[in-house]
């Protein structure tokens, strides 16, 4: 039986799920700052994501984001995705193809009603405009936009929806070496210039390395590692997966 810690800032994930013959079983707490989520394919990287973000129901477990249970099965509690303040940008951009890149921005708004009053402060319509360079882009469909500026636009989706935690499934694995380094220094500014947690899944480590405060690392569906860059580099074997 796993049973609940005790309420914190940060996030706690401390579940079972069994999805035909994957099972998955972590036992983890993450504080402030950008967490490296890395480990080979098939290792539940995205399982972790989807369950934080509510898309995975886990067998049983508790997730609590900053004291907020999100999920107990003893408990029969089980927060919608939509209720769960956690912003999620996928591989690919997920933009809706009818709407211009302001309409696609402003969609991220409908979230705002079950935002806390203590979130209410956060980034404006303007400021994620500014932060992303998105302006030039406000009128442009999706179909008009590099693989870059897509992903800018669903990023700034989803800070106006004022997440507590970003989730970070690869987003630059759709996109080009040269719109990759064009990203990475907007991904920097989010971080050093409003301070939101974020779990970033990449295959590519150099993406993280300079930027990440935390590494975690699957294997099996089990934490294999938690620890520093540091550690995880005195730790990590030569043919590790990232």
């Amino acid at each position: 039986m796993i049973a609940a810690q005790p309420a914190s800032r940060g996030l706690l994930v401390n579940v079972a799920h069994t999805a035909g013959e994957f099972h998955f079983e972590v036992n983890l707490q993450l504080g402030s700052g950008l967490t490296a989520l890395a480990g080979p394919s098939g290792s539940g990287k995205t399982t972790l994501l989807n369950i934080v973000a509510g898309i995975v129901r886990p067998d049983r477990g508790v997730v609590q984001l900053n004291g907020d249970v999100l999920s107990d099965s003893a408990a029969g509690i089980c927060v919608p995705s939509h209720r769960r303040r956690i912003g999620y940008v996928f591989q690919e951009p997920r933009l809706f193809p009818h709407l211009s890149v302001r309409q696609n921005l402003l969609y991220g708004r409908w979230f705002r009603k079950h935002v806390p009053i203590r979130m209410q402060r956060r980034m404006e319509f303007d400021e994620i405009v500014e932060l992303l360079s998105l302006d030039a882009l406000l009128a442009r469909r999706p179909a008009r936009l590099s693989g870059g500026e897509k992903q800018r636009v669903a990023l700034g989706r989803v800070l106006l929806s004022r997440p507590e935690l970003l989730l970070l499934d690869e987003p630059l694995a759709s996109v080009d070496q040269l719109h990759r380094a064009e990203i990475l220094p907007y991904l920097d500014r989010i971080r050093s210039d409003h301070g939101l947690p974020a779990i970033y899944v990449t295959h590519t480590w150099a993406e993280v390395a300079g930027r990440a405060d935390y590494v975690i690392a699957l294997r099996d569906g089990r934490l294999e590692f938690s620890g520093s860059v540091a550690e995880f580099d005195l730790w990590s074997p030569a043919t590790y997966e990232v």
